[in-house]
């Protein structure tokens, strides 16, 4: 029996072969976007950046007499930044339900030797992405993520001298306040570079933000994130 024309559907067109198919054209079967990050990442992501963005802003409430004058109510503001301290590594514990976090946590942890290729291009001002090798996490990452991971544990060890006064001598009390003021300023100026850096690259954000990224911006600033897994 033969067909008449123009009964065939949009399926009736045979697909073309590998060998066939135009030089740089995306191969279809071959999905575009791949997956960053999974929904349990995300969510302690945001928690703990809501989290620590109250902080320091109470912080900044607290110790700013123009916005403590703007807002008041300062025994609120230190109750808020009391407690937001307090529950800050709550995501974080939360978060280590989920394997693929742990996963990730497992990698931040881990230093190769093309990270010090990355840090030693970085020194070099060398921008070229194929003289910063890097896995799913380059080495700025993990020196990120362990500094804030260290600077959080400081952060509610030397809260706590200063809200529960009875628990520590008065030289200890005045050595935490001193060394908590300090850190709270140096995290604040870090979280500022870390926001800017996210704003500077729509695709990084956007894997946070939806979990998935361009396969070619993987390929190009994480080349070995492929061998990683």
């Amino acid at each position: 029996m033969t067909s008449t024309p123009g009964s065939g559907g949009p399926t009736a067109a045979p697909t073309p072969r590998p060998s066939d198919r135009p030089a740089g054209a995306a191969d279809p079967a071959r999905p575009r976007l791949r997956r960053r990050f999974s929904r349990a990442e995300r969510l302690v992501h945001r928690a703990t950046g809501a989290q620590m963005l109250l902080c320091v802003a109470t912080a900044a409430c607290l110790y700013v007499p123009q916005l403590a004058e703007l807002v008041g109510r300062r025994y609120l503001v230190v109750t808020l930044h009391q407690w937001s301290g307090l529950l800050l590594p709550a995501p974080f514990l939360v978060g280590l339900a989920s394997p693929a976090f742990r996963a990730d946590l497992r990698r931040l942890n881990r230093f190769a030797p093309h990270d010090k290729e990355w840090l030693r291009a970085v020194r070099r001002r060398d921008f070229r992405p194929e003289s910063r090798p890097a896995g799913k996490f380059n080495a700025g990452q993990k020196l990120y993520g362990g500094w804030i991971a260290g600077a959080v544990l400081v952060m509610l060890a030397t809260g706590l001298m200063m809200w529960f006064t009875w628990l520590t001598p008065l030289v200890w009390r005045t050595s935490a306040t001193f060394v908590h003021d300090w850190l709270s300023l140096a995290v604040g100026l870090v979280l500022v570079g870390h926001i800017g850096m996210a704003f500077a690259d729509p695709e990084a954000r956007r894997g946070m933000r939806t979990g998935s990224v361009e396969r070619p911006w993987a390929e190009r600033e994480h080349p070995l994130w492929k061998e990683e897994e």
